[in-house]
C-alpha cells in the first residue's frame, strides 16, 4: 500500500441539487476508501469540485436573472453542504471555474497544441433558427447512430456509453425544433493517435476492472474518432489563441483536469509541494460507468499528450447506477430523491449503511426500494449491529456498575471470540483494499452477528463461570466494531466509542487498533443508550409520496 494519495470523484454538475444517485457510485464509495487509507497511516487526500461550465448553466442563469458566475456560486455551496450532511469528508472542494484550473487548463492545451496533437478544422454544427445559436451538445438530441437507442444526447449515449459520431434524427434540446447546420471553425484533439498507447497502458494497470478494461479495448479495436474539444458559448475557459477568439474548452476537456489543479493547489498550500505528492501518490478516480468513456480514452490521452507530466491513474473504480423503485432516476421527470430532503428524515448513517450495502464493485445497476431500505436499517442495523452493542454494554451497566471485569482461564468459545477480533482488521481490510466496499461491510456485520451469537451462548445474566469473559471479550468486540464502522458509519462509530467511555476520536487511531484487546479490566464504561431508532412502515409510506413521486 503506497502511503501516499490523492482520492477524487467525479465533480458535481453545478446546476441543480444532490440526489441519491450522485452519491450511491461515486462520493460515498470515495469517503469510505478515504477514511480506510487514512486508519492505514496514508497521507491521503479527498479533493473535489463543481463543473462549472456549459451551456446548461449559461441557460439556466439566465432564466434565473444571474451571472453564470453567481449560479455556480450557489451550487458550489449548496453541493458541499448537502455532502458534508452525509459526512461526505472532503479535504478540499473547490471549482472548475477557479483561476487556478482556468490556468492550468490553457497550460495543458497549450503543450498538447505545441506537441502537434491540436487542430483546427471547419465543421458543421448544428444550428437552431428558433433560438438564434449554435447548439452544443447537450441541447442536441436524437437516436444513437451505435446501439439505435432514442432521446440521447448527441455527445453521450447513456444507453451504450459511447460518444456518437454524429446524431439521427436531431432535435433542439430547447424548442424541439429540428436544426440546421452551419459552418463554424473547432479545435480537435487528435485522440486516434494515442490508441496504442491507452491500450497498453489499459493492459499493463493491474488495479483497473478487467470487464471496463475489456469494454474500453473494444472500442480501440473499432476505431478511435478525433475529440472537438471546443464550443461557441460564452460561458468557459477561453481557448488561449488569438485565432480563437469567442470560443472555449468544451467542458470534458477542462472539468477533469480540475482533479490535478484542485490537487496542486490545496497541496501547495499546505506547503507540501502539490505536483511531486500527486505523481508519487497512488491516484483514484471514482466514476458511475456513463463516463467510463471520458475517464479511460479523453483523460489519459491528454496525460499522455504532455508526456506524462501528472501520473495517470492507478485506480478508476467504476459502480453501476442507481435506480429509484426499479425505475431510471431522471431529475427532469421529477423521479428522483434529493439528498438534502433525505438527510432531514433519516440519519446519514442510515443512508450510508444502506447505499454501501446493495453497492457491488461493479458496473452493475442497484436499487434504491423503499421497503428494502426499512428491513435492512430494522433488521441488520438495529437488529444486528444496534442489539449487539446495547446488550454488550447495557448488561455490563447493570451487572458490573459499567466496571469491565477481570477475566479468568479462556474456554473453547472464548477464545474463538478472540480470534475473530484479532482477525478483524485483515478480514476486512483486505476487501477494502480489493475496493469490495460492500463485502467489506457484510464482514463488520458478520462480526456483529457470531458476537450476538457467543453473548448468547455464554449467558451472562445467569451470573456462571465465564461470565466475565462474555463481558471482557464483547466489550472488546464493541470497540474493535467501532473502528472498523468509522470508514462506513462515522457518527455511529464515534457514539460507540464514546458509550465504550473511551477518549479521543477514531481517526486519530490506526486500522490494526481494531485487533487488538484495547479496553483493560477495570475500565469504566460511558452512558449506554440504543443506537439507532427503527424505521416505522407508515413513515416510509408518507416518505414514499414526499419524496420520491407515486407510482
Amino acid at each position: 500500500m503506497n502511503k501516499k494519495a490523492i482520492i477524487t470523484s467525479a465533480l458535481p454538475y453545478a446546476n441543480g441539487e444532490i440526489h441519491l444517485g450522485h452519491v450511491a457510485s461515486t462520493y460515498l464509495p470515495a469517503d469510505v476508501t478515504t477514511r480506510f487509507l487514512k486508519l492505514n497511516g496514508v497521507e491521503a487526500y479527498y479533493v473535489c469540485a463543481t463543473d462549472d461550465y456549459g451551456t446548461p448553466i449559461l441557460l439556466q442563469s439566465e432564466k434565473e436573472g444571474k451571472t453564470p458566475a453567481e449560479y455556480v456560486a450557489h451550487w458550489n455551496k449548496r453541493d458541499y453542504e448537502d455532502f458534508t450532511a452525509l459526512n461526505i469528508g472532503f479535504d478540499y472542494f473547490y471549482k472548475t471555474s477557479s483561476s487556478e484550473n482556468i490556468a492550468f487548463v490553457q497550460d495543458v492545451f497549450q503543450k498538447l497544441n505545441d506537441a502537434g496533437h491540436i487542430y483546427e478544422k471547419e465543421i458543421i454544427q448544428f444550428y437552431c433558427n428558433n433560438d438564434k445559436k449554435f447548439l452544443p451538445d447537450r441541447y442536441v438530441k436524437g437516436t444513437c447512430p451505435d446501439c439505435k437507442a432514442e432521446d440521447q444526447y448527441s455527445d453521450l449515449c447513456e444507453s451504450c456509453g459511447r460518444v456518437p459520431e454524429e446524431i439521427i434524427n436531431p432535435k433542439c434540446s430547447i424548442c424541439g425544433q429540428p436544426p440546421t447546420k452551419e459552418k463554424t471553425k473547432h479545435y480537435f484533439f487528435k485522440l486516434k493517435n494515442f490508441g496504442d498507447s491507452i491500450f497498453k497502458w489499459l493492459d499493463e494497470n493491474e488495479h483497473l476492472q478487467k470487464d471496463v478494461k475489456k469494454y474500453v479495448q473494444n472500442w480501440i479495436k473499432s476505431g478511435l474518432i478525433d475529440w472537438d474539444i471546443t464550443r461557441d458559448i460564452s460561458w468557459g475557459v477561453p481557448v488561449p489563441l488569438d485565432a480563437a477568439e469567442g470560443k472555449v474548452f468544451y467542458g470534458w476537456f477542462d472539468n477533469h483536469l480540475a482533479y490535478i489543479s484542485t490537487a496542486i493547489k490545496f497541496l501547495n498550500d499546505k506547503g507540501i509541494d502539490g505536483k511531486e505528492f500527486w505523481n508519487s501518490a497512488d491516484i483514484y478516480h471514482f466514476i458511475g460507468k456513463d463516463i467510463v468513456y471520458h475517464h479511460f480514452l479523453f483523460l489519459p490521452a491528454m496525460r499522455l499528450g504532455i508526456n506524462s507530466e501528472y501520473k495517470l491513474p492507478d485506480y478508476i473504480p467504476t459502480r453501476g447506477h442507481l435506480t429509484l423503485q426499479a425505475k431510471k432516476i431522471s431529475k427532469s421527470r421529477n423521479w428522483y430523491i434529493g439528498l438534502k430532503d433525505f438527510l432531514k428524515n433519516y440519519r446519514a448513517d442510515y443512508l450510508r449503511y444502506y447505499l454501501i450495502s446493495i453497492n457491488p464493485y461493479s458496473q452493475d445497476d442497484l436499487n434504491f426500494d423503499w421497503n428494502d431500505f426499512a428491513t435492512r436499517i430494522n433488521s441488520e442495523l438495529i437488529g444486528n449491529l444496534g442489539n449487539f452493542v446495547n446488550r454488550a454494554l447495557g448488561f455490563t451497566k447493570k451487572t458490573f456498575d459499567g466496571i469491565v471485569p477481570e477475566t479468568e482461564s479462556f474456554d473453547e468459545k472464548d477464545t474463538e471470540a478472540e480470534q475473530k477480533i484479532k482477525s478483524l482488521a485483515t478480514d476486512v481490510g483486505l476487501l477494502l483494499e480489493q475496493n469490495h466496499l460492500d463485502r467489506a461491510l457484510k464482514k463488520v456485520m458478520e462480526f456483529s452477528s457470531f458476537f450476538n451469537q457467543y453473548f448468547q451462548h455464554k449467558e451472562p445474566w445467569k451470573k456462571g463461570p465465564g461470565t466475565a469473559n462474555c463481558v471482557f471479550l464483547s466489550v472488546n468486540a464493541a470497540r474493535s466494531m467501532a473502528i472498523a464502522l468509522f470508514s462506513f458509519l462515522p457518527e455511529s462509530a464515534q457514539k460507540i466509542w464514546e458509550q465504550l467511555g473511551l477518549s479521543g476520536k477514531i481517526d486519530e487511531l490506526t486500522w490494526s487498533d481494531m485487533s487488538e484487546l484495547g479496553i483493560p479490566s477495570g475500565h469504566v464504561l460511558g452512558n449506554a443508550s440504543p443506537l439507532f431508532a427503527k424505521v416505522e412502515a407508515s413513515d416510509i409510506e408518507i416518505l414514499k409520496k414526499q419524496l420520491g413521486p407515486s407510482e
